[in-house]
């Protein structure tokens, strides 16, 4: 399937997987690039040194496109930047708002910059100072999320600028995929979804618990880093919130200085990375340290298989997966069902061509729901014994 998103970044498939920390490494980013979609790695919890040898280790299994996500705000942003480009990497994600001049530096070595948005006026800026495309994730996206569903925040992007949209937040099978390009999407990137495959590294522990999980069970707390942020809820993640707030600085201060060892990151490095979360946002000090202390709870499960001891983000769709398939399994599958709703689409386009106005007029709910899979209360009742 072609659109403005394979075009631009030269994958056979309009999906992306989205650059989670601790998730998205060298084995998954290559298993998804050969599966025909856009890996990207996340390199927020690498080292430079890291960072490179993962690039390589990508290269190492795949000729195709990938991408590398970076946090805009970071003080070594430019030093990663550069890495991208001496190792020839195809496409630059950024979880916040990238500066103009970086987005100038990348566009210039021939790197497609593609930063991720949860709100209109932030993709009418970066669309401004020239990203290529940009990744719009509505309020059902795990991780740091906004409140505005996607069905209400995706079409007033694709409105609002003229560069490729990706529609992410609650996709996870081709129906969505059709439904994104429906609203004026060029993809949809998922991140639980592929987060809940073979080729992840995550423990089988933490993906069984994520299988389990009903829609419910997935909640957004202010509790890890004072910030919105979806999640598993947990036991753990309960006690977070009845922590008063000393007692969770004390645990965030031990892990901060944690995470500064695995990053490779200075003291004044984070303070430098802290004042730059506090730009533009009305974040206490406390909240910049507990935001440090975010990484290793997510190491804490994602790596180290300890769910008791730390967090699990989430989208919603976590409640409406139950398998674990391959990257290839995953993309073919979900390709397959977009093209079989497409084509059932068109067959009831056909069909209401054929019987004219008064066809299209007087179609029938019950041809509407065998083309929409839905069920009326009437339809059920008859069915019973």
């Amino acid at each position: 399937m072609e659109t403005a998103l394979t075009r631009l970044v030269g994958v056979r498939h309009p999906v992306v997987q989205t650059g989670m920390g601790w998730v998205a490494g060298p084995r998954l980013v290559s298993a998804t690039a050969n599966a025909g979609a856009l890996g990207v790695l996340a390199s927020a919890t690498m080292t430079l040194d890291h960072l490179r040898d993962a690039v390589r280790e990508v290269k190492s299994r795949t000729d195709a496109p990938f991408g590398v996500n970076l946090r805009a705000d970071a003080g070594d942003a430019g030093e990663r930047v550069r890495i991208i480009v001496e190792e020839g990497v195809r496409v630059a994600s950024f979880a916040l708002a990238p500066s103009r001049e970086l987005i100038a530096e990348l566009k210039e070595a021939g790197v497609v910059v593609v930063p991720s948005v949860g709100a209109r006026r932030h993709a009418e800026k970066v669309a401004a100072w020239g990203a290529d495309a940009v990744i719009v994730q509505g309020g059902e996206g795990g991780g740091h999320t906004g409140e505005v569903a996607t069905t209400v925040l995706l079409p007033q992007v694709v409105d609002a600028v003229d560069i490729p949209v990706v529609a992410a937040g609650g996709f996870h099978d081709g129906r969505g995929l059709v439904a994104a390009l429906a609203y004026g999407a060029a993809g949809i990137a998922m991140g639980t979804r592929f987060l809940l495959t073979s080729d992840s590294t995550v423990p089988d522990t933490v993906k069984a618990a994520y299988l389990a999980a009903a829609v419910g069970d997935v909640t957004v707390t202010r509790a890890v880093d004072g910030l919105p942020h979806r999640m598993l809820r947990t036991e753990f993640v309960g006690s977070l919130e009845r922590a008063g707030r000393a007692r969770a600085l004390v645990r965030a201060v031990r892990r901060a200085a944690v995470f500064r060892r695995v990053s490779g990151l200075s003291w004044p490095g984070m303070v430098r990375d802290g004042l730059a979360m506090r730009h533009g946002r009305d974040l206490t000090w406390s909240q910049v340290l507990l935001a440090a202390n975010t990484p290793m709870l997510l190491k804490a499960a994602m790596v180290d298989g300890r769910t008791d001891l730390g967090v699990m983000a989430s989208g919603q769709v976590a409640g409406v997966i139950e398998d674990l398939p391959s990257c290839a399994e995953l993309v073919e599958g979900l390709m397959s069902q977009a093209g079989a709703v497409l084509q059932e689409l068109r067959e009831l386009q056909e069909f209401q061509e054929l019987q004219g106005p008064r066809g299209r007029q007087g179609l029938s709910a019950h041809t509407v729901r065998t083309h929409s899979g839905t069920r009326s209360a009437d339809d059920r009742d008859a069915e019973r014994p």
